[in-house]
């Protein structure tokens, strides 16, 4: 059976599970069984067992659960509001108003953990209350949401960074300072979108809050101290050199916990529904993610990533042509896997022919995060959209429809670093002087 069959196959399979109202991990494990089973020798029994345990036990996801414990400590006690509070004097005059906080905030957090997941997860819990209790539309929250968590993967610390990196043979110091500007850019665009949205449906945004003076506003931004406080304590664990990720996520849920103790809003019961909050979060979040393990694996046996890759290399395209069709072929790719199994499974193809076309791999590492994020937010296996699927309980694909603005932001975004490549290529050449 040809490639072409294989995948239409395997995309019938995944859509008809997940309408069958499936949980979303064991859709995408049962897909992988099917691959495994019909196009592979390997028993696919054996090898989902061992690449469920390996999913599930892997340390480095250990910073995941953490993270979107310390979600849910913000999310029950006073400190999300605080942080609204002292946000929202500055932002009346923006249009889109609070809107913004979902990007800030994600593009703050994205510096801290380096999984989208996570961003998402965490900021998610804080914001979407909030904005829906202040009247703000579930549609534009949500999206906004979707779109900016994808930062996680651009603003450096970046876990697929580090792995284009050592898969590319390129500097992983010069992938994080290539990332600085792009992920503003980027971010820049998010908001600024939501400022167009807001200018055409100035009927939907709430009314601004009563004037304040400056020194009023200050005043209000002293509520900002305890999140600031606990976003420098786990930026500078890591920065320092003091703490791993991992260390550092469990700096910011004890972070979490004296503040809301010292703030009074700790009580017994928000403790404990944090935590099973939390829990309940990532035991969805690590189910998808063993699923989503196995299907790499499965896909990776049929060959179906390196047999489109040499095709796209097989096709002798200009530079621009090669671009266009390897976005179009990473999105592709990113109906089925995860981002980091893209890079693993292609750049040993792709990178020779990138290469040969004359494009420098640093500009293409931050290319791939980028494409790797608009995967993010595609249907039917964009991450993006399940955990925000579990969080609101809204229907996917509603979920993906107010998120598709965003993927063409992202598009923007990409047509922008190929257009001026200096945007990647200023800082790291600025720091080898």
């Amino acid at each position: 059976m040809s490639e072409v069959a294989v995948t239409a196959l395997l995309i019938l399979a995944l859509f008809a599970i997940l309408g069958s109202g499936v949980w979303i991990g064991l859709a995408l494990s049962g897909v992988a069984w099917i691959g495994m089973q019909l196009f592979s020798s390997r028993p696919a029994g054996d090898a989902m067992a061992v690449t469920t345990w390996g999913a599930a036990s892997s340390w480095t996801l250990t910073a995941l659960p953490l993270f979107v414990w310390m979600g849910e400590i913000l999310f029950r006690t006073r400190l999300s509001q605080d942080m609204f509070r002292g946000l929202a004097p500055w932002m009346q005059r923006l249009p889109g108003r609070l809107l913004h906080t979902n990007v800030i905030g994600c593009a703050i957090f994205a510096a801290v953990s380096g999984s989208s997941a996570a961003t998402c997860a965490t900021i998610g819990r804080m914001s979407l209350p909030e904005l829906a209790r202040r009247g703000y539309p579930d549609g534009i929250s949500i999206g906004s949401l979707a779109g900016a968590g994808t930062l996680g993967l651009l603003i450096p610390p970046s876990i697929i960074m580090i792995v284009y990196g050592v898969m590319a043979d390129v500097s992983i110091a010069q992938l994080f300072i290539a990332g600085v500007l792009p992920g503003i850019m980027l971010a820049l665009l998010f908001s600024g979108y939501l400022a167009l949205w807001s200018v055409f449906n100035a009927d939907q945004v709430p009314p601004p809050d009563p004037p304040m003076s400056f020194a009023r506003k200050l005043s209000e931004s002293r509520h900002l101290i305890p999140v600031m406080l606990l976003i420098l304590a786990v930026l500078g664990s890591i920065y320092a050199g003091i703490a791993t990720a991992t260390e550092a996520a469990a700096v910011g849920v004890v972070g979490a916990l004296l503040l809301s103790g010292l703030q009074g809003s700790l009580t017994w019961r928000t403790f404990v529904d944090s935590l099973l909050g939390g829990t309940r979060t990532y035991c969805m979040i690590a189910l998808i993610l063993a699923g989503a393990a196995f299907l790499t694996l499965s896909m990776g046996y049929i060959g179906l990533p390196r047999h489109l890759a040499e095709w796209i290399a097989s096709l002798g395209l200009a530079q621009w042509q090669l671009i266009i069709a390897l976005t179009g072929f990473f999105i592709l790719l990113g109906c089925f896997l995860d981002g980091i199994s893209m890079v693993v499974l292609t750049m040993g193809v792709v990178m020779p022919t990138v290469q040969k076309a004359g494009i420098d791999p640093l500009w293409f590492g931050i290319f791939v995060v980028l494409v790797v994020e608009m995967a993010q937010i595609t249907p039917p296996v964009g991450f993006n959209l399940f955990m925000l699927q579990t969080m609101t309980k809204r229907d996917i694909g509603w979920i993906a429809r107010v998120t598709f603005p965003f993927f063409l932001v992202m598009v923007l975004a990409v047509v922008l670093i190929w257009a001026f490549p200096q945007i990647v290529t200023f800082l790291p050449e600025q720091m080898r002087r």
